[in-house]
């Protein structure tokens, strides 16, 4: 397949777009390099011995993106722009609604346009929030407690309109996943530091490194063993394969749209994560703790039944290979990736003002 993927220079994004090239797709990417590195792209051509044309501008913008899909031919579209941490550093209420759903719509409409009907939307388990249900399957009613949370639960509603609205032909995946952790085996793709420190386990390495005064740990007063909050830690490369099987599978899908949550089935809380970091690391970790987020839920893990049943998928790297894939990461790259060209930039072969122009914009959309 031909595919677009929208984000393809981010944490997950870039593993992603390693395992599509591994699996024999085409990939072309759009990333705007606000949360993306175009040195993860740059690396990724280095492993999977292919190059990655690459535009550069907002997913949001429809003009650029309608000029794109006129000028490649697309088979299905990969959806990985976006927030997912419901932590994530000076986003405010307005960034999360902007950007989860302005991209969305925009592929939407350019996807009825140029008549491409598979769509992969990663979304994320903030929707879940404060669930009573756990763990939480995919028809655990969702109760997202935060703007991000509150806008992948929004996109998801719009997908599912669209999809009853459409016909048979369009074919949509949701995949719901928990929180990535780790890097690849090769030290050479991981998570950033720019704007990544929201991960806890990046800033669990920063603290074992002595680039930060000590991890925070937000609140030890929670509903759990120790008092601190519990999450469904799933490996980065793991996720990848994850997203690459959803769209792989779409055609035999028994539904029109389809939901998978990509997780262990397994909570970690904070301090089980330092500790298991510090065993298998032999690095200290300081951390002092302070009030809770406001947002932040206790314990949040993943049922991940139906992704093993239908996508032939569960996660195969357990806490301590992610914690000695991200440490490997951190030691070779300690300030993330290097700095590269500006966002607004020309880069590469396939910037986006280099497309042609399209004469008019179709009358009508199929769906």
């Amino acid at each position: 397949m031909r595919v677009l993927v929208t984000g393809g220079a981010g944490y997950v994004g870039s593993h992603t777009v390693l395992r599509l090239l591994g699996a024999g797709h085409d990939v072309v990417v759009v990333d705007d390099f606000s949360r993306g590195s175009p040195a993860a792209l740059d690396r990724v051509e280095v492993l999977a011995g292919r190059p990655v044309p690459v535009h550069v501008f907002d997913g949001a913008d429809i003009d650029a993106l309608e000029r794109l899909f006129d000028a490649e031919g697309f088979d299905a579209v990969l959806h990985l722009a976006g927030i997912k941490s419901p932590s994530a550093r000076g986003v405010r209420p307005l960034d999360s609604y902007e950007t989860n759903l302005g991209t969305t719509f925009t592929l939407l409409r350019c996807m009825a346009w140029y008549g491409v009907d598979r769509l992969v939307v990663s979304s994320s388990a903030a929707v879940y929030g404060e669930g009573r249900d756990l763990p939480h399957a995919e028809d655990t009613p969702l109760a997202p407690t935060g703007p991000v949370g509150r806008s992948h639960a929004m996109n998801e509603q719009i997908l599912r309109d669209v999809v009853a609205d459409a016909g048979p032909a369009l074919r949509v995946g949701v995949v719901r996943h928990f929180s990535a952790a780790g890097a690849h085996a090769s030290g050479t793709l991981g998570p950033d530091r720019t704007g990544a420190s929201a991960s806890l386990l990046t800033a669990v390495a920063e603290a074992a490194a002595g680039l930060r005064d000590g991890l925070e740990v937000h609140g030890d007063d929670h509903p759990t063993p120790d008092g601190t909050a519990m999450r469904d830690y799933v490996h980065v490369d793991d996720l990848a394969a994850g997203h690459v099987a959803a769209l792989e599978v779409l055609d035999d899908a028994d539904q029109q749209l389809s939901t998978w949550n990509l997780g262990g089935g397994r909570p970690t809380s904070v301090l089980e994560l330092v500790r298991t970091f510090e065993t298998v690391t032999g690095r200290a970790v300081p951390y002092r703790v302070t009030g809770r987020r406001e947002g932040d839920v206790a314990v949040s893990y993943a049922d991940p039944a139906r992704a093993e049943a239908e996508l032939g998928w569960r996660a195969t790297r357990g806490l301590e290979d992610i914690c000695l894939d991200l440490w490997r990461w951190h030691q070779r790259n300690p300030t993330g990736y290097p700095a590269t060209l500006a966002p607004s930039a020309p880069w590469r072969g396939g910037v986006g003002h280099r497309l042609r122009l399209v004469s008019a914009v179709p009358s009508a959309a199929a769906w």
